[in-house]
């Protein structure tokens, strides 16, 4: 058993002050006590936070980030982007997206994200790579220290009605066979520890309507509280195409004709209407929000608001990893709904608190359940996964108690996150992380090689 101390800090949604909490071998939170003093020779830390979860990543696009922000004559949009995507992709080994993964999941640890869902498409179309493009996943994970639900994903036509797949999506397909042989490997080698198994449909235009059935019996088969996710009416010209060939809404399609409950997360579903969001809600699914990426790629604004005000769960991702910063997300989630209706702290229950907390606490909670981690606040019962901001920080110079989560999540420049914990072992610590010299240099060696080899990128 490990013992910690922490002057002080957010337990539920109460700041708390002199806690201590007993950490059990695996990682689990087994005691926790408030108005503790840390006894003589123990060092106490703090200001103490639940981590947070990154619910929707693409690992090998943070090799490609900020290299799509030239404008070519004609469209500059979604679709333009995703061309440029595609070059990048196919430039992908093993070896390249291990490397890229690695820097991503270091540089989410020191921002609080402790645990990641990697929304895995990149399986470079034969059986045999399938496999080792998943372990160069999980290799990154397991060396740098986060906890990884995993998400390989079905991706199967270009557009709706199964209309074949272009050239560029090639490294991303697989029939229904081999998909389910790939979760059921899968499975055993994530089997235990802080990985998790889920899987994901890329999309109902790359997914015709037969293979979502045996694909999730699969999974149940596997594991009956496997998360489930997909991207979902995150551009206008999907919700028109998805309209005009099923004469529903994607996730009204999805609300019709899918088992939604908890397990399921919707990316993005940035284009709905009040029926959608109130299904979403009423159901329990997590809307899966990527504020920096939906703004890069000039999505929309979700319905937060109003889905949040009827109950609706949320957390957030870093998708295209433009950003990846937890306090980002929030902040962009925030401001987004204030600029639409000209108002202040809109996110915020009607019987008010502190808006930065409550951003947290939602997203973490939300993230949580989207992942299947049991992770999200720090309770008994749940893994000791936290972050330790530095309280010598300008940031904080004028704050106390709750206001110090409003002031990290609207004013923390630069990044107060001092130690991260994950499973009760600091993965980061003084800000840094022990092997960030050799994983910075893997990564530069890569993206730099890859970048050099592409017309597109130059």
């Amino acid at each position: 058993m490990q013992t910690h101390y922490f002057t002080e800090g957010l337990i539920g949604r109460d700041w708390a002050h002199d806690i201590r909490v007993t950490v059990a071998p695996d990682g689990m939170i087994t005691e926790m006590e408030t108005g503790v003093q840390a006894p003589e020779g123990h060092h106490a830390r703090g200001p103490v936070l639940p981590a947070m979860a990154n619910l929707h990543s693409h690992a090998f696009q943070r090799g490609f980030a900020g290299l799509a922000e030239v404008k070519a004559v004609g469209a500059s949009d979604f679709w333009s982007w995703r061309r440029a995507m595609y070059h990048f992709a196919a430039a992908m080994t093993p070896e390249a997206a291990e490397a890229i993964a690695a820097q991503l999941y270091l540089e989410m640890l020191k921002a609080g994200y402790t645990a990641v869902g990697e929304f895995h498409y990149l399986h470079n179309s034969h059986r045999d790579q399938a496999l080792d493009m998943s372990g160069a996943i999980m290799k990154a994970a397991d060396g740098v220290g986060i906890a990884l639900t995993h998400l390989p994903v079905l991706y199967q036509a270009s557009d709706f009605g199964g209309k074949a797949p272009e050239d560029a999506q090639q490294p991303f397909l697989h029939d229904t066979e081999d998909f389910i042989r790939l979760l059921k490997v899968l499975a055993a080698r994530l089997d235990g520890g802080n990985h998790r198994l889920g899987m994901a449909f890329h999309s109902l235009r790359a997914v015709p309507e037969g293979s979502f059935a045996p694909a999730i019996e699969a999974l149940e088969d596997i594991s009956l509280k496997a998360p489930i996710h997909i991207h979902v009416a995150e551009q206008t010209r999907e919700v028109e195409a998805c309209e005009a060939f099923s004469g529903k809404r994607p996730v009204e399609w999805l609300l019709d004709t899918q088992n939604l409950d908890e397990r399921w997360c919707l990316i993005h579903a940035t284009h709905v209407v009040e029926a959608e969001w109130r299904g979403m809600a009423e159901r329990g699914v997590v809307a899966g929000l990527c504020p920096t990426t939906e703004a890069n790629l000039g999505d929309g604004l979700f319905p937060a608001a109003e889905y949040a005000a009827h109950g609706g769960r949320f957390g957030i991702g870093s998708d295209s990893h433009v950003s990846i910063d937890a306090r980002e997300e929030l902040r962009l989630l925030e401001y987004g709904q204030r600029l639409a209706r000209q108002a202040r702290t809109v996110l915020t229950p009607a019987d008010g608190g502190h808006t930065g907390l409550n951003l947290w606490c939602a997203a973490a909670e939300g993230g949580a359940q989207a992942l299947a981690q049991p992770i999200g606040e720090i309770a008994v019962g749940k893994r000791a996964d936290l972050i330790v901001l530095d309280d010598t920080s300008a940031t904080f110079a004028a704050t106390h108690g709750a206001h110090t989560v409003d002031a990290f999540v609207f004013a923390g420049q630069p990044s107060p996150v001092r130690d991260v914990m994950v499973a009760g072992n600091w993965v980061i610590e003084d800000g840094a992380h022990k092997n960030e010299a050799e994983i910075t240099g893997r990564y530069r060696d890569t993206v730099a090689r890859i970048a050099a080899d592409l017309e597109v990128l130059s």
